[in-house]
C-alpha cells in the first residue's frame, strides 16, 4: 500500500495535466449531442412507421 499523502499528491499532479474544456466548448458539445439524439429519434420513428405501414399492408392482402 502506498502512503495516502503521496497518493493524493500524485492524483493532484495527474489532475493538473488534464486539459479541461471551456464553458463554450462544453455548451457546443452538449448542443451537438442533443441535436444528434433528436435526429436519431426522428430517424427511428420514421423507419418504425414505414415498417408498420408495410407490415399492415402485407397483412391486409391476406383478408
Amino acid at each position: 500500500m502506498a502512503n495516502p499523502f503521496n497518493f493524493m499528491q500524485e492524483v493532484r499532479a495527474e489532475a493538473n495535466k488534464v486539459t479541461w474544456p471551456t464553458r463554450r466548448e462544453t455548451m457546443i458539445t452538449t448542443g451537438l449531442v442533443v441535436l444528434m439524439v433528436f435526429l436519431t429519434a426522428v430517424f427511428f420513428v420514421s423507419v418504425d412507421e414505414i415498417i408498420r405501414l408495410a407490415v399492415g399492408f402485407i397483412l391486409s392482402l391476406g383478408r
